[in-house]
Parts: C-alpha cells; structure tokens; sequence
C-alpha cells in the first residue's frame, strides 16, 4: 500500500522538480559532450541611455541543443561593477559552462574574443570613476545619446578568432592572469534579473536554436535586455563589423559601428590606473589624425599609362598640315622696314 502511494507522489514530486532543473540550464556546472558553435559576426546596437554597458552574445544550452542569447545592453545591478562574460571550458572531456557575473574587476572569461571591449582578456570599453561609468568610443556605439563621459583609445588588436570555448581540441588555449585571479576569488553578483529574463526569452525561441537556425541566428543582439521586440542590427560582414573591436567583432581603431560623436567630460582629474581603460582625455575633443590615403603603385602606374595612351591618340587623330598649301592659323605679322622712312 505504501508502495503505491509512493508511485502516486512520483507526478507531483516532478512537476516540484521541473523549475530547478529547468533553472540549472541556466547557471553554473551545465555539461555537455557536443562544442558549441562558432560566435556570430554582428554589430553592436547603440547604446539607450547613459549607465548601461555592453554585454556580449554567447551560445547557451537548454538540455538538448544551444541555442543563442543575443548580445544586448544591461543596466548594471550597482554603481562600480563590471560584466565578466560567461564561457565554455573543457574539463575531463566534457564541456563545461562557467557563469557570467558581475564584480569590481573582470574576470577570466577563457580568453574567449566576444569583441566590442572584450578581446579575450580584461575589459576596453569603459570604466567607472566618481560615480559615472565612462565610454570608450572607439568601442561604444552611441547612437543619439549625448554621452558626456568619454575617453578615446584604441583597444589591443588580437587575433581574430571566433572559437566559442577554451581547452579540448580546437579550443583556445589561454589561461588565467595573476590579475584574474584575484578577480575570480573576489566578491561577484550574478546575472540580473532582466539578464535572466533575456536568456530564458532566448531559450523559448525555437528560430534562436541552433537545431533550426544551424549556427546562424537571425536575431544577433537587442538594444535592451529581453526587448527582442526591437533587435539590433542583423547579419553582417565579418570585417566591418570587427574593424571596431579589433575586427569588429573585435575592436579597434575608430568606430566602424557609426555613433555619433560625443561630448567630453571636463571634470576633475583622473586617476592614474583605472579598470577597464585609460583615464580620459582632458581638454576638450581628442584629436584625431587623418590618415592621407596611399594609392598602391599598380593603380598610379596603370593610370600614367592610361595617360600616355591617350596622349599618343590625340596626336595621330589632331590634323597634320598639307605640302604647299598654307597652315590653318594666322601666320606671325612681319615688319616692314620701308613703312618706317620718311
């Protein structure tokens, strides 16, 4: 009797369970024995408002199939914290997603080039001071926002990869700074809730699956997290999205993405060592060299001969003068000597 009481419970007990396993997808520990795909080439959406900092895309995994959370912009949970991105990670043959979090200084992320500021190690696109979180434009994509808080400066140009986890075979190989470290050993705040959200919003999207969409999602990025009524810019090509992040994806010198110049904060002095960038320039606009374009020496050849061709035409096809009959123009006026006496 007791045993089929028990059976009874079994339906019940796994309608209990369902949330906690379904919310397992979503944290620490998850393993699979299937790599996940390449990372998507795309553009960063322009930011929405003042405070908000880039969080990159990644391919999660729902139990049976990844399926891809777009890159979208977060409201940070408190004042002087930064994203450290999620990634995969080899460990004893499978492989294993390590959480996303957010601390006073990013973490090791696998060195895994998620682009726009997160090159594969630390973080290029911004830091905090006084209280404002200052954007890197030749990283950040401003849009129509007036950003006050600027600085300008280029971001390491690292090799273009767009390996999606670290270790096993074909995996990138970077291990952990001294600086990492210490960051992954210090206090962190998981994801917000609105990041959760956005994930989940993912997840229940059957297109956003790589089982449908092989690899190829259609919805890159959001402006906003779980706004995927309003996604960012779609598809696109592998260099000019990667010109600003070291490729595009990537970062690096200038701002591909199209943001709209900015303002620059005049404030106090900054400090010498910030995390997450240099101080900002002080004293107005930073000045920006223009490159004079270089024509290769093929185009500037293969137009002198063009030249010389057309100049040879031009003279056989100009009129030539005719033996005993007089030339086309006025002959010169001669002097005559006797007009002058007297």
């Amino acid at each position: 009797m007791r045993f089929h009481k028990f059976l009874a419970l079994i339906p019940a007990l796994l309608l209990c369970a369902a949330p906690a396993l379904s919310q397992a997808a979503f944290g620490i520990g998850v393993s699979v024995n299937i790599a996940p795909p390449v990372l998507p080439v795309y553009e960063q959406p322009a930011l929405p408002a003042s405070g908000y900092i880039w969080t990159p895309g990644y391919w999660a995994w729902d139990g049976s199939d990844y399926y891809w959370v777009p890159g979208t912009w977060v409201e940070p949970p408190q004042g002087g914290v930064l994203w450290t991105p999620g990634y995969w990670g080899w460990n004893d043959g499978l492989y294993v997603w390590n959480a996303g979090y957010w601390g006073p200084q990013v973490g090791y992320y696998g060195g895994v080039n998620y682009g726009y500021g997160y090159g594969g190690s630390g973080f290029e696109g911004g830091y905090w001071h006084g209280g404002a979180f200052f954007y890197n434009r030749s990283v950040a994509n401003f849009g129509r926002v007036n950003i006050v808080n600027v600085y300008n400066a280029p971001v390491s140009h690292v090799a273009v990869s767009r390996v999606s986890f670290n270790g096993g075979e074909g995996g990138i190989r970077a291990q952990p700074t001294a600086a990492e470290r210490v960051a992954m050993s210090a206090h962190h705040i998981d994801a917000t809730p609105m990041q959760r959200q956005h994930e989940q919003h993912a997840a229940s999207m059957p297109a956003m699956h790589m089982r449908q969409n092989g690899g190829h999602p259609q919805i890159l990025t959001t402006q906003r997290a779980g706004d995927f009524a309003h996604p960012g810019p779609g598809l696109s090509n592998h260099h000019a999205a990667g010109a600003g992040a070291a490729m595009q994806m990537h970062g690096g010198p200038g701002h591909p993405e199209g943001g709209a110049p900015a303002e620059h904060h005049e404030g106090g002095p900054a400090p010498q060592a910030m995390h997450g960038g240099p101080p900002p320039v002080q004293g107005g606009e930073p000045h920006v060299q223009q490159r004079e374009q270089v024509q290769p020496r093929e185009q500037v050849q293969q137009r002198e001969q063009v030249q010389q061709r057309e100049q040879v035409q031009q003279r056989e096809q100009a009129p030539r003068p005719q033996a005993g009959r007089e030339q086309s123009h006025p002959a010169a006026e001669k002097h005559d000597d006797k007009r002058d006496e007297h």
